[in-house]
């Protein structure tokens, strides 16, 4: 049996067989053969996010093909490049260090090759080097949104093009496309990406206006085998800019070359902006991301403090994920202040320290009555479950009770109709609005219904008071 580079060429040659070219080419050159010993093939890859891609999808491929060239049964163990444990562009959120990588002639050939980096455009933005997929938390708020990244990850400019992910803020719309980033980067070989603000593309198009400098300026952005853009609902504020950006969408389309968006708003719903842009970026896939649930924010607590090493006890993630019901930014600050709070007072993270750390910020969210409080008063009142106001199912025993709280959100929330939807299964903003009219058409002749609004209503503002 041959051995060595010759044996894992033999391996590769197999394994290509098996696979589709686009993804035999962007995730095999990243793998690096270190040896065969005790029928275990030892592999090395660039990051954890090529890791764990590879042994969800490919493990048995690699099996399969080690299994033909050497006639045993093999298994296969990927082992992460020292050097190269974190992508080599990392990009940078408020509040928060980064870290980057230098390359250095020292660094292994095959390391390099295994990265790909941003092309450099002034002013453009970092990745953070938390925003990975496998730090972020996937539910039933985001799980469309996350698999049709993971796509655009593995098969960009086929998969989805343009992909638009909205939401409102702090839901993950930024990690998400950092995440994208950070995946792209470890395709061989290198494509030319580039991830910045609305806000950055914006600044780069005034400043190469001023100097005469725009030929260059088209033609940094339109060499690009990718761009993601984050916050293009700031694009409505100027009309020569979105006229740019236009062009910009249309070379990079037409060259098959993938675009990822994200916005606070659908296409449809951002200001100012001009209908053949809206048009554009619903050529592909819109997506939204809606607020978490209780289960998906108790484990968004638990990977967050993990993250910054420091161990919750079990009450205290869920008194956090009970309180603080808001957006994910909302809830780290929660996580933080608990842990500066545990660190000043130099005592150990229990449930007494956290009521304690959070009691001005939960007497403030106490004064009003949240999305989750009328969810919970409703199922209750109707005797059904949380999952029953969250699936599409439109039987009369579930979509009533849905309708009476979506209406109740609207009357007694600040919310928009589309962060309403958000907490019904991501419905949108027409199906509140359809709900809202009909229930409160029907308060007009029903009398159950405005006793069942009256009652509920009065059961709200009494227990957010006693709270």
């Amino acid at each position: 049996m041959t051995s060595g580079p010759s044996l894992w060429s033999s391996i590769l040659s197999e394994a290509e067989k098996r696979v589709r070219k686009q993804q035999f080419n962007t995730w095999f050159p990243n793998i690096g053969f270190l040896n065969l010993e005790n029928n275990t093939l030892h592999l090395q890859v660039p990051n954890s996010f090529v890791r764990d891609w590879l042994q969800a999808h490919y493990a048995q491929v690699l099996k399969d093909s080690a299994r033909t060239v050497t006639g045993g049964n093999i298994q296969i163990e990927f082992c992460l490049r020292e050097l190269d444990d974190t992508p080599g562009i990392l990009a940078e959120a408020p509040g928060d260090s980064v870290t980057s990588s230098q390359q250095t002639d020292a660094e292994p050939a095959a390391s390099r090759a295994a990265q790909a980096t941003i092309e450099p455009v002034k002013s453009g933005m970092r990745l953070h080097v938390q925003y990975t997929f496998e730090n972020f938390i996937v539910g039933p708020s985001n799980n469309l949104a996350h698999a049709a990244a993971l796509a655009v990850a593995e098969e960009p400019s086929h998969a989805y093009n343009p992909l638009f992910m909205h939401g409102s803020v702090g839901l993950g719309k930024t990690h998400l496309i950092q995440a994208i980033a950070h995946a792209l980067m470890s395709r061989a070989p290198k494509p030319k990406v580039l991830y910045m603000s609305c806000e950055s593309f914006m600044n780069e198009f005034i400043s190469a206006v001023r100097h005469g400098d725009i030929e260059n300026f088209r033609l940094r952005f339109r060499q690009l085998d990718a761009l993601l853009v984050d916050d293009i609902h700031f694009l409505g504020k100027g009309d020569r800019t979105q006229e740019e950006f236009f062009h910009t969408f249309n070379a990079l389309y037409n060259d098959q070359k993938q675009i990822v968006l994200t916005s606070d708003s659908p296409p449809k719903e951002i200001p100012a902006i001009k209908e053949r842009l809206v048009s554009r970026f619903k050529w592909g896939l819109v997506t939204r991301i809606s607020p978490p649930g209780y289960e998906m924010r108790v484990a968004i607590i638990q990977k967050k403090a993990q993250l910054k090493g420091k161990l919750f006890p079990e009450d205290s993630v869920h008194y956090i994920a009970e309180q603080v019901s808001g957006n994910i930014r909302e809830i780290e600050g929660a996580l933080l202040k608990v842990i500066s709070y545990a660190g000043l007072v130099n005592r150990s993270i229990t449930l007494g320290l956290t009521q304690d750390a959070l009691s001005d910020m939960i007497d403030r969210e106490k004064t009003t009555i949240s999305i989750e409080d009328i969810q919970n008063a409703v199922i209750r009142h109707f005797k059904i479950k949380l999952s029953d106001l969250q699936i599409k199912r439109r039987s009369k025993a579930v979509a009533y009770p849905r309708q009476v709280a979506m209406y109740l959100a609207r009357k007694l929330t600040n919310h928009s109709l589309e962060a309403i939807g958000g907490y019904f299964g991501g419905r949108d903003h027409t199906t509140v609005l359809h709900a809202c009219n009909k229930i409160e058409k029907n308060l007009a002749h029903d009398s159950l219904l405005s006793s069942t609004i009256e009652k509920l209503t009065e059961e709200l503002s009494k227990n957010t008071g006693k709270r």
